[in-house]
């Protein structure tokens, strides 16, 4: 059973989700930004991957975790693994009107070093929408290169990024 760590970088707090935390969430979920996952969805869904980001922290080791600047929620960075991903992956989302300021991949580089380094992953994945070009950018600034070979959750057809402790 693992504790949500909190981690810092520059300008940013990653932190365990808190029940205040899932208007914003729930904002986002519902909105038309979830447009690459799938959505917008609704609110029990939206209830649904909230409760799924805390209860993956004490299962197995990961799960989600809210991404502050400056005291405000600005999105969210999660290690997401269980039956519905073929292998642990690093996803993050922003909310809006925080985009293009480095958010995303400042919260994900320090998750992605933390699985590294204090949960000892050799590799994980990122599953993008091909259309999102902004979270392909992403991937790329984090070291992720293109898996063709990966398997993707539900044979959803995405893109799947590599990162790999190994490399390099």
């Amino acid at each position: 059973m693992t504790k949500a760590p909190t981690l810092q970088t520059a300008r940013l707090t990653l932190r365990a989700p808190e029940i205040a935390d899932f208007a914003a969430y729930a904002d986002f979920v519902t909105g038309p930004r979830t447009q690459f996952m799938g959505g917008p969805h609704d609110q029990a869904t939206a209830w649904s991957w909230f409760c799924n980001d805390m209860a993956q922290w004490p299962l197995l080791g990961m799960g989600g975790l809210t991404v502050q600047s400056l005291g405000r929620q600005v999105g969210q960075v999660a290690l997401c693994h269980g039956p519905l991903f073929p292998e642990p992956e690093l996803g993050w989302f922003l909310f809006d009107g925080f985009e293009g300021q480095g958010f995303a991949t400042e919260a994900a580089a320090a998750l992605l070093a933390w699985a590294f380094e204090t949960r000892g992953l050799t590799t994980l994945v990122s599953y993008i929408d091909a259309r999102n070009e902004a979270s392909m950018a992403v991937a790329r600034r984090l070291g992720g290169t293109l898996d063709l070979a990966a398997a993707t959750p539900d044979g959803l057809t995405t893109q799947v990024f590599r990162y790999d402790r190994r490399a390099g």
